[in-house]
């Protein structure tokens, strides 16, 4: 019952776990199929020169040997050995490459430390009998009988069809017997191992199977986790609205620097900042809506900034410009506009505010100081 309720895929956590305790797809005969047949092709590509190669080895030693006042057989030795060497680097070099290729295809190196652990129930004979003997033990050694049953086979058919040629190997000669025990040889390698290559593959596919059926999670996991790494949903809900109320403060805080701000007049507030010298196009400095619109206008009013009604162009700032951003082009018009007059009006204010400091300096004692301010405002 509890297998059947794991319906969910895991996640990349699960996945990243499953990896630390050392638990990846991996089938070791990918590796070794691979490897035969990068040897077997380097060997038939260098038959000639590995001939060639010993012949040379075995007239050097004869020629050595020929000389019955030798000394020493270190010169013996030395090039038997460096002949070994020369011979067997190149293959033992292509067979740790192809491996290591191998490894990388299937998940590449995983270094878990938790597999290092100490676990004293694996030294137990009763345990490790046991678990040769139940499914999951018996499961390891029936799969490579499969391969194992296919090489036999495929022995069995090469020796089959050479038959005649092994009955009668005794009347070739050396180099006719080394050549055609070099061509069964090789026809067993390359075929060998296309065979392990296939086995290999479907493995490696009943691996990732049973391996992601292992991982997978029930809906109550999932969720549980998800807590686990991202919190509370109550939580994080809380940790948003803060942060929204946190970006509202701030973008009232703006509104004091703005040239102006253009409502709706009650459904949207746009604060706009310009200064002629410095900035090539207004820029938005808050928006809101409702009864953030409100809040807007009256931090306009508290710092004295002008609020001007103008309805479309109050949307249109709002849907087409976020804050921070410079007004579009296609606002250029209408905004200058609002911006001239509110200048023209802050101009006309300044001067009215210099007349009556003028006239209020050179007035006659006694005078009502604002007598002349009002008829100014009057006029």
């Amino acid at each position: 019952m509890a297998d059947e309720q794991r319906t969910e895929r895991a996640t990349q956590r699960r996945r990243n776990q499953a990896a630390e305790r050392g638990q990846t797809t991996r089938s070791r005969d990918f590796p070794s199929a691979l490897t035969l047949l990068g040897v077997a092709a380097l060997l038939h590509a260098g038959a000639g020169g590995l001939a060639s190669s010993w012949k040379g080895l075995f007239g050097g030693l004869l020629a050595i040997s020929a000389h019955g006042e030798m000394k020493s057989v270190a010169p013996l030795i030395n090039m038997t050995a460096m002949s070994t060497i020369r011979w067997m680097t190149p293959p033992l070099l292509l067979a740790w490459l192809i491996a290591a290729a191998g490894l990388f295809l299937q998940g590449g190196f995983v270094f878990a430390p938790a597999a290092f652990t100490p676990n004293f129930n694996r030294l137990n004979p009763a345990n490790n009998i046991s678990r040769l003997f139940s499914p999951a033990g018996l499961s390891p050694l029936l799969r490579s009988l499969i391969p194992v049953s296919a090489l036999v086979y495929l022995a069995v058919t090469i020796v089959s069809g050479n038959w005649l040629a092994l009955l009668h190997s005794s009347q070739m000669g050396l180099s006719a017997a080394m050549s055609w025990l070099y061509q069964v040889l090789y026809q067993f390698a390359w075929k060998g191992g296309l065979i392990l290559l296939v086995w290999a593959s479907a493995d490696y596919g009943i691996q990732k199977w049973n391996y992601e059926r292992s991982l997978r999670m029930t809906k109550q996991e999932v969720r549980d986790e998800g807590k686990d790494v991202e919190g509370n949903p109550q939580t994080r809900g809380r940790i948003r609205r803060k942060m929204r109320e946190m970006r509202r403060k701030h973008m009232l805080k703006q509104v004091r620097r703005a040239t102006v701000v253009i409502t709706n007049p009650d459904e949207f507030a746009v604060a706009l900042e310009y200064i002629p010298d410095q900035m090539a196009a207004p820029v938005v400095l808050a928006k809101g809506r409702n009864e953030l619109a409100q809040k807007i206008k009256r931090e306009a009013r508290w710092h004295e900034i002008p609020i001007v009604e103008n309805p479309p162009l109050a949307q249109a700032l709002y849907k087409a410009v976020e804050i921070g951003q410079q007004i579009p082009s296609k606002l250029y018009t209408a905004v200058a506009e609002v911006l001239a007059f509110i200048f023209r009006a802050q101009q006309r204010v300044r001067a009215e505010a210099a007349n009556r400091a003028k006239q209020s300096g050179s007035g006659t004692p006694g005078a009502p100081p604002n007598g002349s301010g009002g008829t100014a405002r009057g006029k």
